[in-house]
């Protein structure tokens, strides 16, 4: 497994899925280590005045979803779009958790498929800020986040994996990500190691 060499001076934050719907789900690692891990990096973020940017997924009624697949858990009737739509509406199931709160200045962004960048904003306001690295965590591995790297690599970011900041609904998708996938993309190590050499960066003024 890859370790990480450098951080580019301008890197973003990006946090995949960490909504109150996927905080409930039997995740293969506790969910309330990777928030903590997480947590850590959005200070350290936000200490050198770099972007944090909190990704959540609504993919009630994308076209992706009314499409034939082998499991699914999606309604593909209008009534049953409009349904689920006010159920999450009032549940809150896709807000940010309230662990991490999304502050003046951090990005929100919403997504409808897995990847966070298809029909966002997410790279045209990272192209505003000049960002050319991203450091990914969230949930899940082999899901959100591995398909947002993906789209991150397609479009020339350097980027950066929290091992300890994400999490799987099961092992083999999330070692297949770490071990097979992310080693060909990015760097990946620890939060601490993250950490540590996003602190050797100048602050921008």
């Amino acid at each position: 497994m890859t370790m990480i060499t450098a951080l580019d001076a301008k890197t973003a934050l990006v946090l995949i899925d960490l909504q109150n719907s996927i905080a409930g789900l039997q995740t293969v690692h506790p969910f309330n280590d990777v928030v903590k891990n997480c947590t850590q990096l959005i200070d350290a973020f936000r200490t050198k005045k770099l972007p944090v940017v909190f990704v959540r997924v609504i993919t009630v009624g994308a076209k992706w979803t009314l499409a034939r697949v082998e499991r699914s858990n999606m309604p593909k009737t209008e009534e049953g779009i409009r349904e689920m739509k006010a159920k999450i509406e009032a549940t809150g199931a896709a807000n940010i958790i309230s662990q991490l709160e999304v502050k003046d200045g951090d990005l929100l962004i919403t997504k409808h498929t897995w990847s966070a960048f298809p029909e966002t904003l997410l790279h045209d306001e990272l192209q505003k800020r000049g960002i050319t690295g991203i450091v990914l965590g969230g949930v899940a591995t082999s899901i959100g986040v591995e398909a947002t790297a993906r789209d991150a690599s397609v479009l020339g970011y350097n980027l950066t994996f929290a091992k300890d900041a994400m999490t799987d609904l099961t092992a083999s998708g999330h070692e297949h990500s770490l071990n097979t996938i992310f080693p060909r993309i990015g760097e990946i190590d620890t939060t601490e190691a993250i950490i540590a050499k996003l602190r050797e960066l100048a602050v921008i003024s």
